[in-house]
């Protein structure tokens, strides 16, 4: 099993942007939401994350399958500055399933990986059925020659996964290998949410030879358990204030969780 950042289990801290341009709860001021991004970078870097990636979580509800040219590049702008801030490898996500705009920042920010939802098989999200996008996006990403890695959540959560229900996590993890993922993410039911130990373990099976990352609910307790199992874990609940995603990282959750990690 090949780490994604040698030689443990990685932890990946999210910077979640508050609410860009164009959608429901802009408030205004990119200065602001480029003062909190930079704080949470930092965070990160000082408390010892492996990594970072950057979301737009702030734009709830989100749009289906796209954003507005608004979002990417106010996204675009917000991300090099995490990134040059942090100083580590950092991949962006833009809600919901906006999978070719990510790569679009990933390119504009000097980003390494995306995190896409919709990747192989459809779903039903919040936002309404989400379409398998792993043909066009590896065509793009082709032609741009973007060295860009694309991680992709496997029965995701926030969604239903009734069309699916004939496939058990496994196979739905292979037939996104199958289809070029470079890593899949196994998360529990919803944000802050953790994930079924069993369905990590049936995806490690499945795909052996693939990176294997948990998406949600992760915190000290988990920690042992997890690092046996996968290569990553993505975390943008527990490391804030008071373990609420809406709320700015601490450096000391973070540097707690980067221990247990490593016990």
């Amino acid at each position: 099993m090949g780490r994604l950042f040698p030689p443990r289990c990685a932890l990946v801290g999210v910077v979640h942007l508050l609410p860009l341009p164009g959608s429901p709860g802009w408030q205004g001021s990119l200065a602001e939401l480029e003062d909190r991004a930079l704080q949470d970078a930092r965070a990160l870097k000082e408390g010892g994350a492996d990594a970072m990636i950057v979301e737009n979580m702030g734009d709830v509800p989100y749009l289906n399958g796209r954003v507005d040219p608004e979002t990417v590049a106010a996204m675009a702008v917000l991300a090099r500055a995490a990134v040059r801030e942090a100083g580590l490898p950092a991949g962006v996500q833009v809600l919901a399933g906006a999978n070719r705009e990510a790569l679009g920042v990933a390119i504009a920010a000097r980003m390494t990986f995306l995190r896409v939802e919709g990747f192989a098989y459809g779903h039903v999200a919040d936002e309404g059925w989400i379409q398998a996008s792993a043909g066009t996006l590896l065509r793009t990403r082709a032609a741009l020659r973007a060295d860009v890695k694309v991680w992709t959540d496997v029965k995701k959560k926030h969604s239903s996964h009734a069309a699916t229900a004939d496939l058990d996590i496994g196979e739905i993890a292979r037939g996104t290998v199958f289809c070029g993922a470079d890593a899949v993410i196994v998360t529990g039911l919803a944000t802050g949410r953790p994930a079924s130990i069993e369905h990590v373990r049936q995806v490690r099976d499945a795909v052996p030879q693939t990176p294997v990352v948990v998406g949600s609910g992760v915190e000290p307790s988990q920690a042992k358990a997890l690092s046996t199992l996968c290569d990553a874990v993505i975390v943008g609940t527990w490391i804030k204030e008071g373990a609420d995603w809406k709320r700015p990282i601490e450096r000391e959750r973070v540097a707690q969780l980067k221990q247990a990690l490593e016990a």
